[in-house]
Formats: structure tokens, C-alpha cells, sequence
């Protein structure tokens, strides 16, 4: 066999989870907002076409970003929710879709906190904020130990909608990254101070979804690596999450990074080049025997598999690079491989290169791709525009 041959068989090799399910191969469609969402927490027709594609192109597992369970403190009103029996149809008919050719699709269950789109409520955080560009009202401690039971029922309707798995945000500045982190945590409660403390809320959420699921439904979490703020979750209390999440019953820990607090290095907002997070990763896996996921940077096969045959990752979590391509996967795992082409922007501005791929992403659930030339001015007045228009119907939808 020629070695390349070998070397992408790395890829393609299965990976079977702690709860016994199995992804067929070692590349996921990492999550992102896609935002296309009704405007009511319900799946639209190009969202579901999008998965479906993702499914076809052959991501072993896709994950859905920024699924609310509380309409009230929502990432975008583009978010999907999960309460009641509400939209269950629409969730249903989006895995039935997107479950083909051995593929899952797990949502990443969220809450934004003090990130909360305001224009819909107030946010609400770990502790009260005011800065710059920020304020949000702090948590009582009622409120903190609702959480557990709330996320729980959100993954058992998840479960029972066909999903296949859950992912839990703790990532990227919102809520619970919020709860870890020493910046925005300054809580002086059990749910504060120390980094057992500030972690004690998210490993009573992993806890509380287990039962809620049964043992064999996979259970993902996102963390950062560092939330790259002065102040914020160091990488040293980064691993000493890792290391207590190696005691609990997840199949999958997701290492990524970054934070969209106002005027913070955002890694989604990059242009450079990467993966981000790899270096994380090898020095994690002394601390834990739960698979790990590295997100974010990854622009060429022979990255992916470097994370692999290295050990520092079981699989690599790609975004960007399948919304390019969203038959990356078969192409990586084929003889005649290709990377995708990165588009180049003459100006970026805040927040305009997120706009662009998540309106990229509406043509690719559309199929009209080949169509698509926005340019960063007029992909973020159009997304900037919709959120408008969606966050008006959100509040008429849930009464806020």
C-alpha cells in the first residue's frame, strides 16, 4: 500500500465512544451558529438540506450549533429551541434526513448568558457585568441549580426527536465558559472562586443529561483551550477541567478556544492560518482517557492527520473548511484528494467574516452556492439585517 494510502486511512478509521456508539470515521462537522432558524426556534427547509448535505458529504457526526432551551437568552434569534413538543416535527424530519450513511447529528445545547442577543431580553450571567459593550445581571443561586434539570430535558427531547447524541456548550463565552472562567465568574458561592468551584455547575449538567439519557446516548462537551483573554480561563485551569471530566460519563471532550465578549480575539473571526489547538490537545491527553475532538484552523488533510497519528486528537472538528466544501470528508478520504481554496477579503471588519460564511451557509441549505458573491460589507448588512427581522418574530413567538 502506497504510504500516503496508509496515511489517509487514518482518517478513515472508525472511533468507538466510552457509551459504545460509533462514528464512522475520524472527521466531524465541527458546530457553528448557522443561524437559519425560523425566527421561532423551529428548523427551516434550508437548514435541514444543509445537515443532510453534511451527511452526504461524509461527516461522521454533525453538530448543530447554539440550540437554546430557554427562548429567553438566546446566541441569535436564527437559534434552534428545544422546549415542549414544540417544532418536533421539523427536528424530526432534520434527522431523519441528516442520519444517512452511518452519520449523527448531535445539537450543542447552549445557553448564551451574559451574551444573550439583547435586543430580545436582558442577559443573565454567573455575575452581574457592566463594561464596555457589556452588562448583563448575575445569576441567583436558584437560578444556577434550575440549570442541571434544564439541560437534562433538553437532551431527552433531543433524544427523542432522533437525534443521535448532545453537545454541551462550554466553549467560546457563553454561559458555562462564563461559569469557568475567573474574568466573568466572580461568584463567592460553591459555584465560584477556585476552578472546582467555578466547574462545579457543568459537571452537575453532564451528571443531571446522563440520567436524563441512559448510558448508551453519546454526550459531547465543548471547553475552551484558553478563552485568550487577560484574566479569562487559563490553559492550566483548562486542564484541570479536562482532567475532572476524565471522572464523568462524557464520550467526547472538544477542545476549541476563544470568546466573542466584545473586543476579544475571537478565533472564528481569524484569517491566519492554524490548527489552533493541537498543542492543548497532547498535553490533555496525559490528563484523560475520554476521546478528544480539536476544532478550529484545520485547512488541509495533512493537519487532520497529523492531529491523529500524533495522538493528539482522536478526531478533528472542521467548520469553515466544510462550509467551502461540504464533501470534504469523501474527498479527504479518497485517493485524489484535495484541501479547500480560502477565500481572501480585502477588508475585514468585526463580525464580517463570521456574516459571510453564515450567509454562505444559507446558500449551501439552498443548493445555490455556485451563486453565491457576497462581499464582506453586504454579507454583514444582510446578516445583520435578517437578525433584525427574526428577533422581532422571536419575541412575538415566546411572549417576551
Amino acid at each position: 500500500m502506497h504510504p500516503d494510502s496508509q496515511r489517509k486511512d487514518v482518517l478513515g478509521k472508525p472511533l468507538r465512544l466510552p457509551c459504545g456508539a460509533v462514528l464512522k470515521n475520524r472527521i466531524a462537522k465541527s458546530s457553528m451558529s448557522d443561524s437559519l432558524g425560523d425566527g421561532e426556534g423551529n428548523a427551516t427547509d434550508a437548514q435541514i438540506r444543509l445537515y443532510e448535505r453534511w451527511a452526504e458529504g461524509g461527516a461522521a457526526v454533525s453538530m448543530i450549533g447554539e440550540v437554546q432551551f430557554d427562548p429567553r437568552y438566546p446566541e441569535k434569534p436564527g437559534n434552534l429551541v428545544l422546549r415542549d413538543d414544540a417544532g418536533k416535527a421539523r427536528f424530526e424530519e432534520l434527522t431523519a434526513r441528516a442520519l444517512v450513511d452511518g452519520a449523527h447529528l448531535w445539537p450543542q445545547i447552549g445557553h448564551a448568558g451574559a451574551l444573550s442577543y439583547a435586543p430580545i431580553g436582558p442577559p443573565l450571567g454567573p455575575s452581574s457585568l457592566d463594561v464596555e459593550g457589556l452588562q448583563c445581571r448575575g445569576m441567583s443561586v436558584e437560578q444556577v441549580e434550575e440549570l442541571p434539570a434544564a439541560y437534562a430535558a433538553a437532551a431527552r427531547r433531543a433524544r427523542n426527536a432522533g437525534f443521535s447524541g448532545v453537545h454541551i456548550h462550554a466553549g467560546h463565552g457563553f454561559l458555562l465558559s462564563q461559569f469557568l472562567s475567573p474574568l466573568f465568574n466572580r461568584r463567592t458561592d460553591g459555584y465560584g472562586g477556585s476552578i472546582e468551584g467555578r466547574s462545579r455547575i457543568v459537571l452537575d449538567i453532564v451528571d443531571r443529561v446522563r440520567k436524563a439519557v441512559g448510558p448508551a446516548f453519546p454526550i459531547g462537551i465543548r471547553i475552551n483551550a484558553s478563552d485568550q483573554l487577560e484574566g479569562g480561563l487559563s490553559e492550566a485551569d483548562a486542564l484541570a477541567v479536562v482532567k475532572q471530566l476524565d471522572d464523568t460519563s462524557v464520550d467526547l471532550i472538544d477542545i476549541s478556544g476563544g470568546t466573542y465578549f466584545p473586543g476579544a480575539k475571537s478565533s472564528s473571526d481569524s484569517t491566519g492560518g492554524g490548527p489552533y489547538f493541537v498543542d492543548f490537545a497532547r498535553r490533555a491527553r496525559h490528563v484523560t482517557q475520554v476521546p478528544l475532538m480539536v476544532t478550529g484552523g484545520f485547512r488541509g488533510r495533512g493537519q487532520a492527520i497529523h492531529a491523529i497519528e500524533s495522538g493528539a486528537a482522536d478526531i478533528v472538528g472542521l467548520a469553515r473548511s466544510m462550509v467551502l466544501m461540504p464533501e470534504l470528508p469523501n474527498v479527504w478520504l479518497s485517493a485524489a484528494s484535495r484541501d479547500p481554496v480560502f477565500p481572501r477579503f480585502e477588508k475585514v471588519v468585526p463580525g464580517g467574516i463570521t456574516a459571510w460564511y453564515s450567509l454562505r451557509l444559507t446558500a449551501l441549505g439552498e443548493d445555490r452556492e455556485a451563486e453565491f458573491s457576497m462581499d464582506i460589507p453586504e454579507a454583514l448588512e444582510t446578516y445583520d439585517a435578517r437578525d433584525a427581522e427574526r428577533a422581532a418574530r422571536w419575541k412575538a413567538s415566546f411572549g417576551l
